[in-house]
C-alpha cells in the first residue's frame, strides 16, 4: 500500500486500461487551462503580463489571480470571470475516463468511493505536526510555504504525505539545504530525483529543455528554488513577531545509507508525492 493518483488505483484495480488512462489524461490537458492561460484565452491579459506576475510571485505569497489583481492587470471582476470559467471548464481524470467511453458514472462513483478509502492512511488533507514541537505556527507556514511555491512556481502537481519523525533523510540524487537561525533553529532541506531536478531548472531558468545544462547549474537551480521558499518563510515570520536569518543554500549529495539527523536534533518528513518515478521530499531538521 502506498500513495497513488486515482488514475494509477484505476488501473491497477484492473478498472481501466493504461491506453484509456493516457486517453483521458490527453483530453484533460487539452481542456483544462490554468488562470493565466484562461485569462489569455479571454482576451484579459497577454503572455507578458503572466511573466510580469509570475516574477512578483517569487517573493509575494499570493496567488496568481490575486496579484494579478494587484498590479492592476485584471479587475476584480474580471478575475471572478476568469475564476468562473475554469470552474465551468474543468475536467477531472475521473469525468475524463467516462468521457472516452472507459468508466460508467455509476463505476466511477463506486471507485472514487473506494480510493478515499485506500489511500486515507497516506496522504494529509491538512498540515499536521507533533505535540512535542515548539513554534508550530513557524512551521506550519514553513511546510504550507513550500507546497505553495511547488504549485506556483514550479508547477508541479503532487499529493502531500503524512508528517512523520525520522532518523535519517534517505538518499536521493541531491539534496539542497539552508540554515535557519534566531528565535528558531533549524536545517531546512528540499531532497530530489534526477527528473524533479531538471523540472525545477526549467523552472527557475524558463527553458523547455535542460539536458544540455552542467550539473553545477541544475543543482544552483534547486538552491535556489530553497532559496525563494525559506526568503518567503523569513519574512512572514517577521510579520508574526519572530526574527530569522538565513544562511546561503548548500548542495549535499546524501550516501547510500542516507542522511543522519545532527545530534540535537529531531528531524521531521514531509513526503511529497509526484509520481511513481520521482521522489520529492521535504525535511526539517530542528534544533532542540
Amino acid at each position: 500500500m502506498a500513495v497513488k493518483f486515482f488514475g494509477q488505483f484505476l488501473v491497477e484495480q484492473g478498472a481501466v486500461t493504461s491506453e484509456a488512462l493516457l486517453h483521458a489524461i490527453e483530453l484533460q490537458d487539452r481542456t483544462n487551462l490554468k488562470l493565466g492561460e484562461m485569462a489569455v484565452a479571454m482576451g484579459y491579459i497577454t503572455a507578458d503580463d503572466i511573466e510580469r506576475a509570475h516574477t512578483s510571485q517569487l517573493s509575494k505569497d499570493m496567488k496568481l489571480g490575486d496579484l494579478l489583481v494587484d498590479l492592476g492587470i485584471l479587475t476584480p471582476s474580471q478575475l471572478q470571470e476568469v475564476i468562473d470559467r475554469q470552474k465551468a471548464t474543468h475536467l477531472y481524470i475521473g469525468e475524463a475516463l467516462v468521457k472516452v467511453g472507459a468508466l460508467t458514472p455509476e463505476k466511477l462513483e463506486s471507485y472514487l468511493a473506494a480510493f478515499k478509502v485506500d489511500q486515507a492512511p497516506y496522504v494529509a488533507d491538512r498540515i499536521e505536526l507533533p505535540e512535542w514541537l515548539a513554534n508550530q505556527h513557524l512551521w506550519e507556514t514553513t511546510v504550507d510555504m513550500s507546497y505553495k511555491m511547488i504549485t506556483r512556481v514550479l508547477g508541479i502537481q503532487f499529493r502531500p504525505g503524512k508528517c512523520q519523525e525520522v532518523s535519517r533523510l534517505s538518499t536521493n540524487h541531491m539534496v539542497a539545504a539552508m540554515d535557519l537561525s534566531g528565535d528558531a533553529a533549524a536545517r531546512y532541506l528540499l531532497s530530489v530525483s534526477a527528473g524533479l531536478q531538471k523540472t525545477i531548472a526549467k523552472a527557475i531558468l524558463k527553458e523547455d529543455n535542460v539536458d544540455q545544462e552542467p550539473p553545477e547549474v541544475l543543482e544552483d537551480t534547486v538552491m535556489e528554488f530553497v532559496n525563494i521558499v525559506c526568503g518567503n518563510v523569513v519574512a512572514k515570520a517577521s510579520q508574526s513577531g519572530l526574527s530569522l536569518e538565513i544562511n546561503p543554500p548548500i548542495t549535499i549529495h546524501p550516501a547510500l545509507n542516507g542522511l543522519p539527523v545532527p545530534d540535537c536534533y529531531r528531524a521531521l518528513l514531509f513526503p511529497i508525492h509526484v509520481s511513481d518515478d520521482q521522489v520529492m521530499e521535504l525535511a526539517l531538521f530542528i534544533k532542540q
